[in-house]
């Protein structure tokens, strides 16, 4: 157990740096692929510490390179030496913050309420730790992520040749939780987090007087009808043994008291862990609205994006994590039956094309993720940096 500790306690010794990175980072949050600063930031520490860094990955995101000690032959890299990456995302959301926090936005209407800051910090304390010590035989690729939120950064990153350029046998990535007790490891084995839809629904009508409805076709009756009636999908149309969510979360029309607008529109989120029941719920939400549209004299025109894959865990690799957790913090604070979660993550894309797996690390209760009361526990920090850094020595080894 001691030289699987002394990972913690290397990092641990310099805790201070990280909370000063994390603040830093906080206090100048970037949304997706507007990442200019962060990625600057993320890519002058790896390069001071040695790293081969590649930037402008995905538009935004950044690479780091560090090869282990049979590989710092360029020409080692290859054989049987293994290649191991660890993600991290970067980017913050697009809201106003409301902690009070020396430390907060200064950047308004951009808030690190996920996290995504704290991952970075981790990533970096990683990187640090395992350009000092180099415990390792193979490669390890550090990918710093761009536009996790919803706008596609793993997909950009992947279309730009990422596993190509910086082949991977295997992927890692965490999420903090803000669920208590802070540092604790879960691992949900399969299909650990939904895939995603978001939806765009523009009902046209004819507009009117408003004390003449009857002049016109109001759509802000068929958008209403249409979000009542899309809340029977899951309940109506899919196996009750199959989890899945639909939510309307917008509706917008009209710009006056005394107006029947000519256009309403609805948009919304689609969750499942099965492709089949997306494409089904994709379906009934088109013939849903052309029907309840037609029926009221209207027209309807849907638009479905597939935003996230389904996040599926690999078996060893979800082993490989709950042992290097395990080393690091005892059995007792690593949780092998996390349930699967209904939020989504873009790190799916990357398990789509090399093994890995994603875990949460949680941490003390402040708010929940995306509230604009939300605080980041600085005191897993360590504990994240420590499990990546542990990972990769394990892995990158002889094949």
């Amino acid at each position: 157990m001691g030289v699987q500790k002394n990972v913690l306690d290397s990092i641990t010794a310099f805790q201070d740096d990280l909370v000063a990175w994390r603040h830093d980072l906080h206090a100048w949050p970037e949304i997706g692929f507007e990442e200019t600063r962060t990625a600057a930031l993320v890519a002058d520490k790896l390069e001071s510490w040695g790293y081969e860094v590649h930037r402008g990955v995905g538009r935004t995101g950044v690479v780091g390179v560090l090869r282990g000690r049979a590989a710092r032959d360029a020409a080692g890299a290859g054989g049987n030496l293994r290649r191991v990456g660890l993600r991290a995302d970067m980017d913050a959301l697009p809201m106003d913050e409301a902690t009070g926090l020396p430390f907060a936005s200064r950047n308004p209407g951009r808030f690190h309420g996920c996290g995504h800051d704290g991952h970075t910090a981790m990533l970096l304390g990683a990187a640090r730790y395992l350009a000092e010590t180099r415990n390792f035989d193979g490669v390890v690729n550090l990918i710093f992520q761009p536009a996790e939120e919803g706008l596609g950064g793993a997909r950009a990153m992947l279309a730009d040749g990422l596993f190509e350029r910086f082949p991977c046998d295997e992927i890692y990535a965490l999420h903090n939780a803000p669920v208590g007790p802070s540092g604790h490891v879960g691992i949900c084995r399969g299909a650990a987090m939904a895939g995603a839809d978001f939806f765009d629904i523009e009902i046209t009508g004819k507009g009117s007087h408003g004390a003449m409805p009857n002049a016109g076709v109001d759509p802000v009756m068929v958008a209403t009808a249409l979000a009542q009636a899309m809340q029977t999908i899951v309940s109506r149309n899919i196996d009750p043994h199959q989890p899945a969510v639909v939510s309307v979360t917008r509706i917008h029309a009209g710009s006056a008291y005394n107006v029947i607008p000519e256009k309403a529109t609805l948009a919304g989120t689609v969750r499942a862990f099965d492709d089949r029941v997306l494409r089904k719920i994709r379906a009934r939400i088109e013939t849903l609205a052309q029907g309840i549209a037609a029926a009221y004299g209207a027209t309807a025109r849907v638009d479905i994006r597939n935003i996230f894959n389904v996040l599926n865990n690999h078996d060893d690799q979800c082993d490989a994590m709950a042992e290097a957790a395990t080393e690091l913090l005892g059995a007792d604070r690593v949780h092998l039956d996390e349930t699967p979660k209904m939020g989504s993550e873009d790190f799916a894309d990357m398990l789509q094309r090399a093994p890995g797996a994603y875990v949460w690390l949680t941490g003390d209760v402040s708010a929940p993720l995306h509230n604009p009361a939300f605080v980041f526990d600085d005191k897993i920090l360590p504990v994240g940096a420590a499990l990546l850094a542990r990972i990769a020595e394990k892995r990158a080894t002889a094949a």
